[in-house]
């Protein structure tokens, strides 16, 4: 069995530490021709496979990097918005890597908040 993180909670249900360990990311990188046979859509700042399933990527994969440049939410490192850049017929083919999107630090703190009852740290108990 692995361990893929930790996290301790204080008992008001505050996230006091978080460690993940490195795990490396399934990742998928591919030449497309216009127009994409692939469905993204903007979630949660990040831009998202929402429909279609080919070659190792899988719905709800997120754009990591369009030609070799890292992609940062919803805009590649040079400031230009994904979606705008895909959808321009001029910059293709492309090449594009696609892979399971990292948790944000807001996740995070949501799913320890999960871990967190009443019951479990014994609050209220005499």
């Amino acid at each position: 069995m692995a361990i893929f993180s930790v996290y301790v909670v204080n008992k008001a249900g505050g996230l006091i530490y978080q460690l993940d360990s490195y795990a490396p990311r399934a990742e998928a990188e591919k030449t497309f021709s216009y127009p994409l046979d692939l469905l993204l859509k903007l979630h949660d700042e990040r831009v998202l496979v929402a429909f279609g399933q080919r070659d190792g990527i899988r719905v709800g994969h997120a754009v990591l990097a369009i030609n070799g440049m890292d992609v940062n939410g919803k805009y590649t490192a040079d400031g230009k918005e994904v979606l705008e850049y895909l959808g321009d017929p001029a910059h293709y083919p492309v090449s594009i890597r696609f892979g399971r999107p990292r948790l944000t630090s807001n996740e995070k703190l949501m799913l320890a908040s999960m871990f967190h009852s009443d019951q479990v740290c014994g609050a209220g108990r005499p």
